[in-house]
């Protein structure tokens, strides 16, 4: 793994590149969009590449000697460069290519910054990696987690290599869990800022090693600055097992786990 070296301003590169991604989706958003076939059902659109090409010019304008790893247009920069930023345009293309604005605009420094943009409600999440706050219409607020909402988020998108012994979707039978808590499902990483800020108890996916994932990253950057508390779907550190599982308090993750079993 890359541990970047922080420079003063990170966060305000990252919270740039994830406006500037913010602008395209906003601007393009209802229109008819080209796609572009990934396999497996995925695609990318028009607004995906767009966005990542003004992610791409806002932090290399910045700062030109790193690295960018983008969904959409892969590993860009010096195959030894020391920092590299992780950027996925658009988290949750297909919401957006059926017309819900359930979306975000991830960007984050591998091991720093990061920043997370709602492209329809303006607000930009984002950390320099101790303090997290958001962003909306220019005045700053810190993140305060909380788990009152009792909303928990599953994410429901394959793949599942931890199942058959633990499964994410098995959450929304348990006894306990329907007592507890009440599921939601948006199907984009937005749901991991919401940790952050309260919109939500927890966040719950299945997954590799996350730590590294363009669509992650971001998001679990912010949770962890918030602090929340942030494991594997296995209860592993993230970066040594597999999925997620943030909840914005031990009680809260301590609950979950008992149910996963893990």
């Amino acid at each position: 793994m890359i541990n970047s070296i922080a420079r003063p301003g990170d966060a305000e590169v990252a919270t740039a590149g994830a406006r500037a991604g913010a602008e395209v989706v906003r601007a393009l958003y209802g229109r008819r969009l080209d796609r572009i076939d990934k396999g497996a059902g995925d695609f990318a659109t028009t607004a995906d590449v767009e966005a990542e090409k003004a992610i791409l010019g806002s932090i290399l304008g910045a700062r030109p000697d790193d690295a960018v790893l983008g969904e959409e247009g892969g590993y860009r920069g010096a195959a030894d460069a020391v920092r590299q930023w992780l950027v996925d345009p658009l988290c949750g293309t297909l919401n957006y290519a059926v017309g819900n604005m359930l979306v975000s605009v991830n960007v984050a420094l591998r091991d720093g910054a990061a920043a997370v943009a709602d492209p329809f409600s303006g607000e930009v999440f984002f950390t320099d990696g101790e303090t997290a706050q958001v962003r909306i219409e220019g005045v700053d607020e810190p993140l305060t987690p909380t788990s009152t909402t009792r909303l928990v988020d599953v994410n429901l998108d394959p793949p599942f290599p931890s199942a058959p012994g633990i499964r994410a979707v098995d959450l929304l039978a348990h006894p306990e869990f329907v007592r507890r808590f009440r599921p939601r499902v948006v199907s984009t990483s937005l749901a991991l800022a919401w940790v952050a800020a309260g919109k939500r108890a927890a966040y719950v996916t299945d997954g590799g090693d996350l730590s590294g994932s363009v669509h992650f990253a971001a998001g679990i950057a912010l949770c962890r600055a918030a602090g929340c508390v942030v494991t594997g779907i296995d209860g592993a550190p993230v970066g040594e097992g597999h999925g997620l599982v943030a909840a914005a308090d031990e009680e809260t993750h301590g609950l979950l786990m008992s149910m996963l079993g893990g």
